[in-house]
C-alpha cells in the first residue's frame, strides 16, 4: 500500500507549518529599551523591574525594558524557512450537544490560502479559500492495513495513501470520513491511523486538504452520537480533544436502512414496535448497530491504542523512529562540562558525584556542585530536612562576583517549627562562598498563604530567625491547578472563534498573562539580586521542580548570554528542566489516558512563553527565533523524540532514552541555519538583560495560541523580512566585488605603455 518515498525531512519532521500567505509588514507596538554599558567605573539605580547596576569588569551590559527596534513577531515563513504549523483551517468547533448535529454549530469564517510543507511532528492541514460549507453525509470503512514502513520501495502510494518517517507504520485507513472544520466547512476524505499520526486527507479541493495530527497531541477521544439516538447530518462520530488547544471533529455516516429505521421510528413508534415483534426486526436493528458500530469502533480503537502507550504498556513512537540526523543531539549537555564553563570548581564550589546511584535523590542529576565546606555527610544530613532530598544545589554562579543561584525543595519545617542545624550551616556555607556580600536571599516562589498551608504537610518555608542574615521573600506564584485553569479558560477565548468585541476583557479573565507577569517578575528580582546587589539567591517551591525551575532558568537566561544561543538554550533546558527532574510526563501526561489527572499542568509552557516575552523585547538579544520555541513545544507533546519523555534523569537512564530514541536537539541542530535569528548581535553575549515586566509590555502570544484561527493569521515577522534582505544584500556585494575586478583587469590589460625619455 505504501511506496518507499522517503518524507523529506525538512517538510516532514522539522517544526510547524504555518497555514496563511504573508501579509504586509509586522507592527512594533513595544516600548524601546534602556541600555546601559556598565564597566568597572558604572553604576546604576537597583531597581527590582527594570534596573541598570554597576558593572565589575568584563564589559557586561545590562538592557532594561523593551530593545528598540522591531519584535520577532509572528507570520508565515517564506520558502526555505524553516517551516512551522499551520494556523488553521483545519480546526474543530467545540459543540453544546454530543447528540445534535455537529454540522449545525459550524462556523463559516473565510479560510486561509494554501500553506507551505506540512510537518511529521506537529498537526497541520491545507486547504482551498474558496471551499465553501457542504453537506455532505458520509459513510467510512476502516480498512486494516499491513504494517508497511516507508522504507518499503517496491511500491506506490496509492492517492489516498499518507508518505510515513521511518520507523512509521500504517495501522488502518477509513474511508469517506467527514472532517468538521470550524473555520471552512465539513471536508470529506480518508483518514490513516498509523503508529505515530493521525492523518486526514481530502481532495476535494486544489491543493488537497490535509491534516495531521501526532497521536502524543491527543488528551482524550469521545464519541459523539449513538447508533440508535443520533439524528441529522453529520451527527454520529468521534470528537479528539488535544494538548495545544484544539478539538478536531469526524463524522460517519450512518447505514441508510438504520437511518430509514429512525424515520420509522420517529414517524410512528407504535408500528414499528410491532414490525419488530412479526418480522423478527430487533435482531436485524441489531445487526446493523453492531456493524455501525464496529466501524467507528475501530477507528476509536486504534486511536486509543497508541495515543495512550503507556495505559496499554506500549513502548512510545520515540523509540521506534529512526531518521538520521548530521548532529548528535544528545551530546549537547554534558554537566561537568558545563560547570567548566561557568568557572567550577572553584575554592568555594566543588563537584560531587554523591548522586551518581540516585540513591541520595532519585530526581535529582548524578551530578551536582555544592559548597567546599560541606562534606558528603553534611549533605546527606541536609537532604533529610529537604523535600523530597533536593538539597540546594548550585544551577549558576556570576563569573565576577561570584554570587550564586541555588535550588532546592522546602524545607519540612512542620507546625512545630523544626530546625535542622546541618542546614542551617549550609545555607551559611552558601552565602559565605560568595565574599562580596555577607546576606543572602531565599526567594519562596510559592504565595506566602500557601506557604504557612504547607507547614500542616509537614512542609514550610525558612525562618529568619533561624537562617541568619537571610531574607525571605515570597514571589506569590500560584499553583500547578490555578495554572491548569488559567490555560482551560484561554482556550475557550482562542478557540474554535475568537469574540473581537470583547478580546480584552475575555482574555483579562483568563488570569494567564497575570501569571506570566508574576514568573517574569520573580526571575527578574532574582537576577536584579545577583547582578546589582553580588547577592547569592536560593530557590524553591514546594518540591523544587516546577515553579523553582521556571524562576532558575528565566534568571539565568537574563544573567548569561550563552543560554541565548541555540546550544546554550539547548544545555539551558536539559540541566534546569530535564537533570534536576521537572515531572514531564506527568505534567504533560505522555500516553497517558487519564486526561483528568490533576498532576497535569501547562508549567514548561509558561517557561517558554516567559522567553518569548524576553525574545520580543530583546529581539538582537537571541540567536533563535519563535519558530524554534513553538517548535520545542510541539515535540513536547508528540513523543517523536526522547528528549522530554519520563520524569527524571534516573528514569531516562533506566529506558535507555539516550541509546534507543533521537535527541530533538538533533532535529534542530541539524537545521541551525532555519531557526537563526538575523536580528541576532553576539556582543550580547556579554549583556544582562532587565526585561520590562508590567501588563502593559506583555501580551498573548498569539502566533502559537491563536495559530488555528486564519482569522488571527499573523503579519510577517520582521525577522524573516530581514533574512530575505541579507540574501539580497550578500548577492549585491558579490556582484560588485566580480565587477571590480572585472574593471582592474582591464585596467591592467589596457593600460597604456609610457615610452622612456629620449636623452
Amino acid at each position: 500500500m505504501f511506496s518507499g518515498v522517503k518524507p523529506d525531512k525538512k517538510s516532514k519532521v522539522k517544526g510547524i507549518t504555518q497555514l496563511g500567505s504573508r501579509s504586509s509588514s509586522s507592527s512594533s507596538s513595544h516600548s524601546s529599551n534602556s541600555n546601559t554599558t556598565r564597566s568597572n567605573s558604572s553604576s546604576g539605580s537597583g531597581g527590582s523591574s527594570s534596573s541598570s547596576s554597576s558593572n565589575k569588569g568584563g564589559g557586561r551590559k545590562s538592557h532594561s525594558g523593551s530593545s528598540s527596534g522591531s519584535s520577532s513577531g509572528s507570520g508565515s515563513p517564506p520558502a526555505g524557512t524553516p517551516p512551522h504549523t499551520q494556523m488553521a483551517s483545519h480546526e474543530s468547533l467545540n459543540s453544546e450537544s454530543k447528540s445534535s448535529s455537529l454540522n449545525s454549530k459550524l462556523g463559516h469564517e473565510s479560510g486561509g490560502s494554501p500553506s507551505p510543507p506540512k510537518s511529521a511532528c506537529s498537526s497541520t492541514s491545507t486547504t482551498s479559500t474558496d471551499h465553501h460549507h457542504t453537506n455532505h453525509q458520509v459513510s467510512h470503512v476502516l480498512t486494516a492495513t499491513s504494517k508497511m514502513t516507508v522504507r518499503d520501495g517496491s511500491r506506490t502510494l496509492r492517492p489516498d495513501e499518507p508518505p510515513l518517517v521511518p520507523g512509521e507504520q500504517l495501522e488502518g485507513t477509513a474511508r469517506e470520513v467527514t472532517y468538521l472544520c470550524p473555520y471552512v466547512g465539513p471536508k470529506k476524505g480518508t483518514l490513516s491511523v498509523t503508529n505515530y499520526r493521525l492523518i486526514f486527507r481530502s481532495p476535494e479541493t486544489d491543493p488537497p486538504f490535509e491534516l495531521e495530527v501526532p497521536l502524543g497531541v491527543v488528551s482524550r477521544i469521545e464519541k459523539v452520537g449513538g447508533a440508535n439516538t443520533s439524528r441529522g447530518e453529520n451527527s454520529y462520530g468521534i470528537e479528539i480533544f488535544c494538548k495545544d488547544i484544539r478539538n478536531l471533529r469526524f463524522a460517519h455516516k450512518q447505514n441508510d436502512s438504520q437511518y430509514s429505521m429512525h424515520l420509522k421510528r420517529d414517524m410512528n413508534i407504535s408500528v414499528f414496535r410491532r414490525y419488530r415483534v412479526r418480522h423478527n426486526f430487533a435482531g436485524y436493528g441489531a445487526s446493523q448497530t453492531s456493524e455501525e458500530n464496529h466501524s467507528r469502533r475501530m477507528v476509536t480503537e486504534k486511536l486509543l491504542h497508541y495515543a495512550f502507550p503507556a495505559s496499554h504498556k506500549l513502548p512510545f513512537f520515540a523509540f521506534g523512529y529512526c531518521e538520521q540526523y548530521p548532529e548528535n543531539g544528545w551530546s549537547v549537555y554534558e554537566p561537568i562540562a558545563e560547570l567548566k564553563r561557568q568557572g567550577l570548581p572553584t575554592e568555594s564550589w566543588r563537584i560531587t558525584r554523591i548522586n551518581e546511584q540516585y540513591e541520595l535523590c532519585e530526581t535529582y542529576p548524578a551530578v551536582w556542585a555544592v559548597p567546599a565546606a560541606a562534606s558528603d555527610n553534611d549533605l546527606r544530613n541536609v537532604a533529610a530536612f529537604r523535600s523530597r532530598g533536593r538539597i540546594p544545589v548550585l544551577s549558576w554562579i556570576h563569573p565576577e562576583s561570584q554570587a550564586t543561584i541555588t535550588r532546592c525543595a522546602q524545607p519540612l519545617v512542620g507546625v512545630s517549627g523544626k530546625r535542622s542545624r546541618d542546614d542551617e550551616a549550609y545555607i551559611q556555607h552558601i552565602m559565605d562562598a560568595n565574599a562580596q556580600s555577607h546576606k543572602i536571599f531565599i526567594m519562596d516562589a510559592r504565595p506566602s498563604v500557601n506557604a504557612v498551608a504547607n507547614k500542616a504537610k509537614g512542609g514550610g518555608y525558612e525562618s529568619e530567625d533561624a537562617y541568619q542574615n537571610a531574607e525571605v521573600q515570597f514571589l506569590d506564584i500560584h499553583n500547578i491547578h490555578v495554572m491548569r485553569e488559567s490555560l482551560r479558560k484561554l482556550q475557550e477565548v482562542c478557540y474554535p472563534h475568537i469574540d473581537n468585541s470583547h478580546w480584552l476583557s475575555n482574555l483579562e479573565a483568563t488570569h494567564w498573562l497575570d501569571h506570566i507577569r508574576c514568573v517574569l517578575s520573580g526571575a527578574l528580582r532574582i537576577a536584579d539580586k545577583v547582578e546589582s546587589h553580588k547577592t547569592s539567591v536560593v530557590v524553591h517551591c514546594s518540591d523544587g521542580w516546577d515553579r523553582t525551575a521556571q524562576l532558575t532558568a528565566l534568571s539565568m537566561l537574563m544573567l548569561d548570554g550563552y543560554y541565548r544561543t541555540i546550544p546554550g538554550f539547548a544545555v539551558l533546558l536539559e540541566k534546569e528542566w530535564l537533570s534536576f527532574g521537572h515531572k514531564f510526563a506527568q505534567r504533560v501526561g505522555h500516553g497517558d489516558d487519564r486526561h483528568q489527572d490533576a498532576d497535569r499542568s501547562p508549567v514548561f509552557l509558561q517557561f517558554v512563553d516567559c522567553v518569548w516575552q524576553i525574545l520580543k523585547q530583546f529581539p538582537h538579544a537571541f540567536q533563535f527565533t519563535e519558530d524554534m520555541l513553538i517548535t520545542i513545544l510541539d515535540h513536547l507533546y508528540s513523543c517523536l523524540f526522547g528528549t522530554f519523555l519520563y520524569n527524571s534523569e534516573r528514569e531516562r537512564i533506566e529506558k535507555e532514552v539516550k541509546t534507543k530514541t533521537i535527541s530533538l536537539w538533533s532535529l534542530i541542530l541539524s537545521n541551525k541555519a532555519d531557526f537563526e535569528n538575523p536580528l541576532y548581535s553576539s556582543n550580547t553575549k556579554h549583556h544582562v538583560l532587565f526585561p520590562r515586566t508590567s501588563m502593559r509590555h506583555l501580551c498573548l502570544w498569539d502566533k502559537y495560541y491563536c495559530r488555528w484561527n486564519p482569522s488571527m493569521r499573523q503579519q510577517e515577522p520582521v525577522h524573516i523580512r530581514y533574512k530575505e534582505l541579507l540574501h539580497v544584500k550578500e548577492q549585491l556585494e558579490k556582484h560588485v566585488d566580480e565587477l571590480r575586478k572585472e574593471l582592474a583587469a582591464r585596467q591592467t590589460h589596457d593600460s597604456p605603455r609610457v615610452a622612456s625619455a629620449i636623452v
